[in-house]
C-alpha cells in the first residue's frame, strides 16, 4: 500500500522485492509431536558403558591389575637391621658399661650435702672465721673552741691573720689614664697624616646640590564645593492611567507607513526545484550461521535433506 509521500512499503523498508516463503504448501506439524533429534534414534549409537565409582575392588581403578612400584626387591626386617646397628655400636666400647655400686642417695633436707658427689663446701660453711683482736682507734684532735662571729665585720675570726689596711685614691684609674695619654702625645711628632685622595661614594658630597635656587612650591588651591543636595519640591507622583507619575509627558502617537509584504515566489513550469538525493537505506542483516543454513537447505532439497547431509555441508 502506498504510504506517506507516495512511496510503497517495499521502498520504505529498502528491499527490491518481497522475501520468499520456504514452507509454502507444507503440512502442519505440531511442535509437541516433532522429534527433537531424529538422527539419535537411527543407526548404531556410542555406548560409554557407565561411570565407575572408587572402591576397594580393582574395578574402581583405571588399570585392570594392581602393579607394584618395586618388583623383585628383597624383604627387609627392620628389627634385624636395628640389632645389627646396636652390635656395631657396642664394639666401639673400650670397657664394660659403668654400673654404680649402690643406688642413688636422696637429699635429706634443704642445705644438706647428704647424697652429693663432692660433699660439703667449706666456703659455704656457717662457722665463723678466726679474727684478730680489736684495736680501738686513737683519740680525736683536740682544738680550741670556734670563735664566735660570721667573719663579716668581725676581726680575728678567720684562720689566717687579719689583713692590714692600705689607703687607695678615689680616682686612681682616671689619673693613671690621664698620665698615659699625656705621655703618648709627648712622643708624637707633627700632626697626623691626612690623604686628600680618599675615595668617596659620589663625585660631590651632596649629589642633590644645585647652583640655582629652586622655584617656589606651587600649592593647589582647594575649590569650594557649591553643590547642594537635591531636594524635590513636592513628593513623588504615583503612576496612573494618564501617566502623571513620569518625568516627561506621554509621547505623541506617530503613524506607521503602510508597507506591502512580499509573498512566496512560486517557480514557473520551466524552472526545476532542487531536491537532495535520498541517503543510504538500511536493511536487515543476517548472521553467518543463517546464511550457511540457507545455502545448505534451499527450496529444492528441503524435503529430501537429512541431518547427516546437512552436517557435512554446514561449515562454520
Amino acid at each position: 500500500m502506498p504510504g506517506e509521500g507516495g512511496k510503497t512499503d517495499m521502498e520504505r523498508i529498502g528491499l527490491f522485492s518481497e522475501m520468499e516463503y520456504i514452507t509454502v504448501g507444507d503440512k502442519y506439524v505440531s511442535p509437541f509431536n516433532r522429534p527433537f533429534n531424529e538422527a539419535a534414534s537411527k543407526n548404531r549409537q556410542m555406548l560409554p558403558g557407565g561411570s565407575k565409582e572408587m572402591s576397594s575392588l580393582q574395578a574402581g581403578y583405571f588399570d585392570s591389575q594392581f602393579t607394584r612400584i618395586f618388583e623383585g626387591e628383597g624383604y627387609v626386617n627392620l628389627n634385624q637391621v636395628r640389632r645389627r646397628y646396636m652390635m656395631a655400636e657396642s664394639k666401639k666400647n673400650l670397657g664394660k658399661a659403668f654400673i654404680p655400686s649402690s643406688g642413688e642417695k636422696k637429699p635429706s633436707g634443704l642445705g644438706s650435702y647428704y647424697g652429693t658427689v663432692g660433699g660439703p663446701v667449706p666456703f659455704f660453711s656457717a662457722q665463723l672465721r678466726p679474727r684478730d683482736k680489736y684495736k680501738p682507734p686513737g683519740k680525736n684532735l683536740y682544738t680550741n673552741p670556734g670563735k664566735k662571729g660570721t667573719g663579716y665585720g668581725y676581726a680575728n675570726v678567720t684562720i689566717g691573720k687579719q689583713l692590714s689596711h692600705s689607703s687607695d685614691l678615689y680616682d686612681a684609674a682616671k689619673l693613671n689614664y690621664k698620665k698615659d695619654n699625656e705621655e703618648h702625645h709627648r712622643l708624637l711628632k707633627g700632626s697626623p697624616f691626612k690623604l686628600n685622595l680618599h675615595p668617596k661614594d659620589y663625585f660631590d658630597s651632596n649629589p642633590y646640590f644645585l647652583e640655582t635656587p629652586l622655584p617656589p612650591i606651587k600649592r593647589e588651591e582647594k575649590k569650594e564645593n557649591l553643590l547642594k543636595p537635591f531636594k524635590p519640591s513636592s513628593p513623588g507622583k504615583k503612576a496612573g492611567g494618564m501617566k502623571a507619575g513620569t518625568f516627561e509627558p506621554y509621547p505623541s502617537h506617530s503613524a506607521d507607513p503602510y508597507v506591502v509584504k512580499v509573498g512566496k515566489v512560486i517557480p514557473g513550469k520551466g524552472e526545476k526545484v532542487f531536491h537532495p538525493p535520498n541517503g543510504p537505506k538500511s536493511r536487515p542483516m543476517e548472521s553467518i550461521m543463517a546464511l550457511n543454513v540457507k545455502r545448505a537447505l534451499n527450496v529444492k532439497n528441503y524435503k529430501t535433506a537429512s541431518a547427516d547431509t546437512l552436517g557435512k555441508q554446514l561449515v562454520f
